[in-house]
């Protein structure tokens, strides 16, 4: 049978080697043909803009002890185009680089550049001032829109074009947009022909900018009517059952294979207030087997997920439960955890696959080292309210959203002084998407889009100021609401049924770089106990330093905390909150310096107040971490 006998061919990829040679790749007679030879791909996705980019071949070298010959990775648009023609291609954002290594480490690459690319990011990877244009309406043919993504996929070949293995590189395919026939099904009030023209010029876009490797698609396989578009291979996510698979990718792509699953998921995302995913290790490992026995080559969704570092998180919709924001943690219980560690996941599918391949496999890479921090004093404290209020403000007679502000992520304080007193319910049915709210810098209550909870009682007395502090919880990076992502107060505010028009003053606080308490005035004081009273339950920024003989990967414990951001060294560690299930946040070594370090973390419910915080080495992520690390 010849599925035994091209698995054993995959022995023409040097996979225990250095460098990658000459490679050509080709899709002919129902099979990958890469270097002349049938040959199956099994890939693993995982992403460069989730891992520090010092920890890349570390990565790429876990695939490797997985038994992969292939990695793949989508391209975040608005990872890389910070603002309108203002590029980012540096550091953790070098994904030249990233594929560079990976043809170093005898990986193939799959290239997955959307524009649209979903995978849990804020807005589906779009840039978030797309919004502003006028006229633009994303995923659709819609002039202002692909004008925009022209210039997204011609910037994005000058980075990456000559790594296509037609020019003696390691990217052997590109996706054409993503998982668009799911699209096509929640958006009938788009003819179907205007869906498939919009595709086909995405499709034409990226042969015109110069990528002219196979290009292929990626939806479930009941949606291929709506997401395939002709001379690009369909490929299904999440198919499990063989004969579905190899029928709908007939039917749609000349009556024959080659078959493909572009995303098997061996575990799942996760949101704020929900458990987290865990799949069972070995369902995986047999449908691994499965797919090899059959044929079916895949990509492993994710192999590895690494982190939601900063504001990059994005949020699922439901139409019964409102946005899903999702974790900070990307672990999406897959066989390499969010650290990099080996898991039983990993073993059982190294184990099937070792079955299948003549070359040897190598052993997973050493960990990276871990430390724990017993405590680090947080000895300076600053009121954010005081500190706001003295920034230079916008006013306007109603509330401006964040794209008005001209500001993407982090939060906004929201204030109107009034001269007559007013009480009653105070309802934001246009809150986007979560809110502290003060009377003269008291609290008085919570709002939640996540929970759906848009009102509550005020009572405002002659002459005090309503402080509505609103964070941004990540752009809806899914479905059809996908449209509809404008953040911050995008509707009135009602106080006793009246709209509460005129004196609005709002402040940006964009948290884009680590506070600096020593720039915060009279808002920072020494972290006392009569600071600490004064301040409970008002937004504050901690500061504290703290010193290290030795430096490695750990875990900093948010357990007792409400809800807010950490920073370390100027990086921002992304989200924490309460509700769980995620109880940690993940701090890679190689952003702890030895010597001096700084944490700043922003709490914006401060119940409790703190004044220590420490690490673990272990991550808490709802249950019981699935993790081999050597601890």
């Amino acid at each position: 049978m010849k599925k035994i006998f091209y698995l054993l061919l995959l022995t023409l990829l040097p996979l225990c080697g250095n460098a990658q040679k000459k490679l050509t790749f080709e899709i002919k007679d129902g099979d990958f043909y890469v270097n002349g030879k049938a040959t199956p791909i099994l890939s693993g996705e995982m992403h460069y803009s989730r891992i520090p980019h010092q920890y890349w071949r570390h990565r790429l070298q876990m695939m490797k002890g997985m038994g992969l010959n292939t990695v793949a990775t989508y391209v975040f648009w608005n990872w890389h185009e910070t603002e309108p023609g203002v590029w980012d291609f540096e550091g953790d954002k070098n994904l030249a680089e990233y594929i560079r290594i990976a043809g170093e480490e005898g990986m193939m690459v799959i290239l997955r550049p959307g524009p649209y690319v979903c995978a849990e990011w804020e807005f589906g990877g779009y840039p978030w001032w797309l919004q502003n244009i006028e006229g633009m309406e994303v995923r659709r043919d819609n002039e202002p829109f692909l004008k925009q993504t022209k210039l997204y996929i011609e910037r994005l070949f000058q980075e990456v074009g000559h790594l296509q293995c037609t020019n003696g590189g390691p990217i052997i395919m590109v996706q054409c947009e993503n998982e668009f026939g799911s699209y096509v099904s929640q958006r009938k009030d788009i003819p179907l022909e205007e869906h498939r023209t919009y595709n086909a010029k995405i499709k034409q876009q990226l042969a015109d900018a110069g990528f002219n490797v196979p290009l292929f698609t990626s939806d479930g396989s009941w949606l291929f009517e709506g997401g395939s578009t002709p001379g690009a291979l369909p490929t299904a996510n999440g198919e499990s059952n063989i004969a579905v698979l190899k029928d709908c990718v007939n039917k749609y792509h000349d009556g024959k294979g080659p078959y493909m699953v572009a995303e098997f998921y061996p575990g799942w995302l996760a949101h704020w207030a929900e458990p987290h995913p865990d799949v069972d290790d070995s369902q995986i490992a047999r449908q691994t087997e499965e797919y090899l026995r059959n044929d079916v080559s895949f990509n492993f969704y994710m192999v590895h997920g690494g982190t939601n570092f900063a504001f990059t998180s994005g949020a699922n919709y439901d139409r019964k439960r409102d946005i899903q924001p999702d974790l900070t943690s990307y672990d999406y219980d897959a066989p390499i955890s969010e650290a990099g560690w080996v898991t039983p996941k990993y073993d059982s599918i190294r184990n099937v696959i070792k079955k299948y391949v003549s070359y040897n496999v190598p052993e997973a890479p050493a960990q990276i080292p871990l430390i724990e921090i017993p405590s680090i004093k947080l000895d300076k404290v600053a009121d954010l309210l005081s500190y706001a209020e003295r920034l230079d403000g916008v006013s306007n007679v109603s509330p401006l959203t964040f794209e008005q502000l001209q500001q993407g992520y982090g939060y906004v304080l929201y204030t109107r002084r009034f001269n007559q007193p007013i009480s009653g319910t105070m309802s934001i049915p246009g809150l986007r998407d979560y809110a502290m709210v003060y009377i003269d810098g008291v609290k008085v209550g919570e709002l939640n889009r996540n929970t759906q909870t848009y009102e509550i009682e005020i009572d405002i007395p002659f002459n005090a100021t309503l402080q509505i502090l609103v964070e941004n919880m990540g752009r809806i990076n899914y479905g059809d609401e996908i449209v509809n992502n404008t953040k911050g107060i995008i509707s009135p505010v009602i106080i006793d049924e009246k709209e509460i028009m005129g004196n609005w003053e709002m402040y940006k606080l964009p948290m884009s770089e680590m506070p600096d308490l020593a720039k915060m005035g009279r808002a920072a004081t020494k972290n006392t106990a009569a600071a600490a009273k004064r301040l409970e339950g008002c937004p504050v920024v901690y500061e504290g330093t703290f010193t290290l003989d030795e430096t490695g990967d750990t875990f900093i414990d948010m357990g007792t905390w409400g809800k807010g951001i950490v920073f370390v060294n100027g990086h921002n560690l992304g989200r924490y909150w309460q509700v769980g299930p995620q109880q940690t946040l993940y701090l890679p070594g190689v952003w702890l310096n030895k010597g001096e370090n700084k944490i700043v973390i922003f709490e914006q419910q401060n119940e409790k107040p703190q004044t220590e915080i420490s690490t673990v080495k272990v991550p808490v992520l709802g249950s019981p971490a699935k993790v081999g690390g050597m601890i």
